[in-house]
């Protein structure tokens, strides 16, 4: 979505726990009603999006970051 913009260290922890559940971005958005663009920009680091940040932190059983 973002390729411009390299993947946070964050981001990177992210996608690993998606792919530990098998859920790609769309289908995590989806069931969790996120815009597909937040979640991108959390993993690109391109806005802060603290809602939406804190949120899929706790969807994923992450700390937040």
């Amino acid at each position: 979505m973002n390729d411009k913009y390299p993947i946070t260290p964050y981001g990177w922890v992210i996608k690993q726990r998606l792919t530990e559940l098998h859920l790609d971005q769309k289908d995590f958005c989806q069931l969790h009603g996120i815009p597909t663009y937040r979640l991108s920009n959390v993993i690109h680091g391109t806005r802060r999006a603290e809602r939406y940040r804190r949120q899929i932190a706790e969807l994923l059983g992450l700390p937040p970051s």
